[in-house]
């Protein structure tokens, strides 16, 4: 079987079907992550992954090759919008999120790129994102430590805890700085692949809702509902993925020799990316992004087909209605978990910490510090701030005070 699109580099063959499911599993362990922490439906998040990106090439006109998964810039604002409105309303706070960023590529494809990186320069974007990761912290120390997420109860003995989060972070680790093809790409599979050994070693894994669960089963899809005060804790956050996104444009166009900034442009991609996280949050799903993961194994097969995404898509959809599968992601053991999280919230501010030296700015002028600083501690010091009935804290209330202070504050004339 062979079918080809208007675009000459798209090719979908039945022989490809192995290399476009690789690409899956390379993506596999950061796609159940978040649904398994924010606790989201796995079978889910697999389903709207693989529709989602459907959806995206469809609208990039099956040029862009690129997977969309679960993404981590949310992982907080789930877990405290659940917590305090329910899990339906996080979900319709994501559906506004897609909604936002398909504003925004409206607003791209009539001004071009040049004004969004003057509104959300890395100044912005990367404290925010630091955030993100130092906000999480505690969360990850608690599971490590055999605890629920806010360390209200004990789930399992702290030193058998932590002795499998510690392997569990430990094969992370290594594997990220040693490994080598593919196995350089999953880092966090195989961490989770040894900690969850560890755990059936140690005789905590109950296995008795995988045998009970069927084989076949339809996802558990749930309906979101609309909430003002969910929106305005997650709908801010929006601000640093729509930046990630245009680097991770340019990433895959480094890898592949392209342009795909212009040609189909990186509206489209955004629109993409936005239609497709509204589709999650409707279906109760996490919000999507672009794989840096995927780019990688596109960088290292040196295959540039984008019909390669439509394979794994296509069997993320199939896993998706999968049962025993769900059943056994939500067999992973807290400590686990934990034992990942560790890295992850620390990687999450290290990519914001980047971001601030990549660009190059000194933090030590004052227009800097002041916006840096405030983001970071009204971020991290549980500031809250109300007004005509709107409640903003936390991740939501540091973004929104960056766009302002970006926007309020006097440039230096070298700026202008």
């Amino acid at each position: 079987m062979a079918l080809a699109s208007n675009n000459p580099d798209y090719v979908l063959r039945l022989r490809d079907f192995p290399v476009g499911a690789q690409m899956l599993f390379v993506a596999f362990g950061a796609l159940v992550l978040v649904p398994l922490l924010t606790g989201l439906d796995p079978n889910v998040a697999l389903f709207t992954a693989g529709v989602g990106t459907l959806i995206y090439q469809v609208l990039t006109k099956f040029q862009i090759p690129i997977f969309l998964g679960s993404s981590f810039a949310f992982i907080a604002p789930i877990m405290l919008c659940t917590q305090r409105y329910g899990a339906s309303a996080s979900l319709g706070a994501l559906a506004m999120v897609g909604l936002v960023y398909v504003a925004v590529a409206l607003i791209i494809k009539a001004k071009g790129t040049a004004f969004l990186l003057r509104l959300l320069p890395h100044v912005v974007t990367g404290p925010v994102i630091m955030v993100i990761g130092l906000i999480l912290a505690p969360v990850g120390v608690f599971m490590a430590m055999g605890k629920t997420g806010d360390g209200a109860k004990v789930l399992y003995p702290e030193n058998q805890a932590l002795v499998i989060s510690m392997i569990s972070l430990a094969v992370t680790v290594l594997v990220a700085i040693r490994g080598r093809g593919i196995l350089k790409l999953i880092p966090i599979l195989c961490g989770i692949a040894a900690g969850y050994c560890a755990s059936l070693v140690a005789g905590i894994v109950d296995f008795a809702p995988v045998a009970a669960a069927p084989w076949f089963k339809m996802p558990s899809f749930t309906a979101p509902t609309f909430s003002v005060e969910a929106m305005l804790i997650i709908v801010p956050v929006a601000i640093a993925p729509i930046i990630e996104h245009i680097g991770s444009v340019l990433a895959i166009g480094s890898v592949t020799g392209k342009n795909y900034i212009d040609q189909p442009g990186v509206h489209r991609s955004l629109l993409g990316d936005g239609v497709a996280t509204s589709l999650a949050g409707f279906l109760g799903g996490p919000p999507l992004t672009t794989y840096a993961e995927v780019t990688g194994a596109v960088s290292l097969i040196k295959i540039y087909n984008p019909a390669l995404m439509t394979w794994g898509a296509v069997t993320a959809v199939g896993l998706a209605f999968i049962g025993k599968l769900g059943a056994l992601l939500q067999t992973i053991p807290a400590p686990v978990m934990g034992g990942i999280m560790l890295l992850l919230f620390g990687a999450i501010m290290v990519v914001g910490l980047n971001s601030l030296v990549q660009d190059g700015q000194d933090l030590m002028k004052p227009r800097n510090m002041v916006i840096v600083a405030l983001i970071v501690v009204l971020g991290m010091g549980k500031m809250s701030f109300s007004f005509w009935g709107v409640h903003l804290e936390g991740i939501g209330l540091a973004g929104v005070a960056g766009v302002l202070l970006n926007v309020i504050l006097p440039r230096d004339r070298a700026e202008d």
